[in-house]
Formats: structure tokens, sequence, C-alpha cells
């Protein structure tokens, strides 16, 4: 971070907040030119506030360790395959949790629920290394998505290093430091460019770009989206706060709002289990990767 803030000192910088006025067309007119890289930077609040969701995030995952490596113990006690001892195990443990992250990561964004999770994610307006670190506090409402590794015979451990170096993979794609990479690169992996894209506001860029470390997932499941017009980084309707605990839990909150005004119980699954911004009239709203029309 300390690296990225120096190399991004002298950089001509945008005005925070110079998109907050923009029109749909000038978001997303795809007949311009492509936008320069010109990054926003860091401001001492937001990185402050990304640095108390991680730690956060750090005690929500030691809390519930004991139960999550109970139930991977028992996924791969009772496995249907041996692929993790093959020769080239670990390499498929490793292109598994990638898969699996890409639906997993796709999944956050389609159902309320678990978008109420990672909003946290997507909560900063800026973007850098910082933002990386502002990561969710209730990680175990997707644990299940990634069981068919222990229960195709990856051992638990391997399970967890596969997704650590996924992750750790990802901590360089949040950065403005880096503008295009070569065009083989970019065809493959994700990149920065792709990542800002996911993280953009943009029209035609919500629900988009949902790879760990290959795009090649969003190419094939048809959510993959270029990057041409500058970023309107975080959501569609900004929560304007840097209190870690409304950060991490907004979202649930306003779920619960949600379902007590709801009548009917199809109406109250819809709140949950809806795409975020569902309303029973059709109308979406929220704070969710969709276009909103009223607040959340």
């Amino acid at each position: 971070m300390a690296a990225e803030a120096l190399v991004l000192k002298n950089r001509p910088k945008r005005t925070f907040g110079d998109l907050d006025g923009a029109t749909r067309d000038e978001l997303s007119d795809p007949s311009l030119p492509a936008d320069p890289l010109v990054p926003v930077g860091y401001e001492t609040r937001d990185t402050v506030a990304s640095l108390g969701m991680l730690a956060g995030n750090l005690v929500a995952n030691a809390a519930v360790f004991g139960l999550t490596h109970r139930i991977d113990r028992w996924a791969y006690h009772h496995r249907v395959a041996n692929l993790g001892s093959t020769r080239f195990g670990f390499t498929g443990a490793m292109m598994a949790w990638d898969f699996l992250y890409y639906w997993d990561h796709r999944w956050m964004h389609e159902v309320r629920l678990l978008w109420a999770n990672h909003v946290s994610h997507h909560s900063s307006e800026r973007y850098n290394l910082s933002t990386a670190l502002r990561q969710p506090w209730s990680g175990i409402l997707t644990h299940w998505v990634f069981l068919p590794m222990p229960l195709l015979g990856f051992t638990p451990a391997m399970t967890s290093k596969a997704g650590l170096y996924n992750l750790l993979y990802q901590y360089w794609v949040h950065t403005e430091a880096i503008d295009r990479l070569p065009a083989p690169v970019e065809a493959v992996m994700n990149t920065a460019s792709h990542h800002r894209v996911h993280h953009g506001a943009n029209p035609q860029y919500l629900d988009k770009n949902y790879a760990g470390i290959f795009i090649v997932w969003d190419k094939l499941f048809g959510t993959f989206e270029p990057e041409v017009r500058k970023v309107k980084y975080g959501l569609t309707k900004n929560i304007d706060t840097f209190n870690p605990m409304r950060i991490a839990y907004h979202e649930f909150a306003d779920i619960a709002r949600d379902i007590r005004a709801a009548t009917g119980v199809r109406n109250k699954l819809g709140h949950i289990f809806g795409r975020p911004g569902w309303t029973p009239s059709g109308r979406r709203a929220g704070t969710g990767p969709v276009t909103v029309t009223t607040a959340d």
C-alpha cells in the first residue's frame, strides 16, 4: 500500500466524486475512444475503514473456523474421488477453486442475502490496495459453494491453500497504479483493468467480471466487460459511512426492515432470496449491483 501510494503520489488525480452528476450515456457511451486511466487515489478515513473491515474479517473467520473445518472434514470423509492425490492434484485444486469462486462471486451478486455479505467489499468509492482488504464478516454464508472440492478428494488443507493463493492473487488487481497489460495477458488472466470494471457502478459494468484468477470464466459464461469508460467506483446508491459496523451489516439490517414491512411469505422470501433491489412490485431498490430507483 505504501509503495502504491508513492507511485500514485505524483500522477494526475481525478476529482473525487467527478462522476456523481454524470448521465447514463456519459458513463457508458461505447462510441467514444477509451478513457485514459486517471486514479482517484487514497483517503485516510477510507483506508482506515478498509483496515477495520479486515480486522473484523479475521475475527469472524477465526470464530467459525472450527465449524467450517469440521464440515470440510466430513465432506472429505465422504469423498467420491481422490483427485487431490494425483500428480497434478494441487494444480487441479487451484483450477477447481477458481471455477467455484467464479460462481460463488456471481451468486453473491445475484442473491440478496449473499449480497448482504459481499456488499461491504464494494462500498468504497475509491480503488486501491486498501480496497482489497475491505473484506466481509459473514463469509460462512457461502462456504457450501466450495464443498465439491473435499467431496472430490482435495484435502481440507489443500482446499484452504488453493483458496489462500487465489485470494493473494486477487490482491494486486485492486489498483489504479497498473494500466492495461499486454493483450495476451488481458485475454486469459484477471487483471487490474478487468477488476476495476467489476467495482464500477457504470451501467455497463454492473454484474461483470467475477473472475478470481482466470478471466476466461467470464468470457465463457457471458459476464465479461472490457474497461472503456472511466470507472465510477462504489455502489449504485452509496452508504456514505466509514463505520466498519455499518459497512459490514447495513444490508442485513435493510433486509430485516423489508421483511418486517412485507406482507405474505412469498414477498418476505423475495427480500431474502431475490436479486439485490428486488421488490414485490418488480421495481429495483437498494445499494446492490443494479440500477436503483429508491434507497434500500
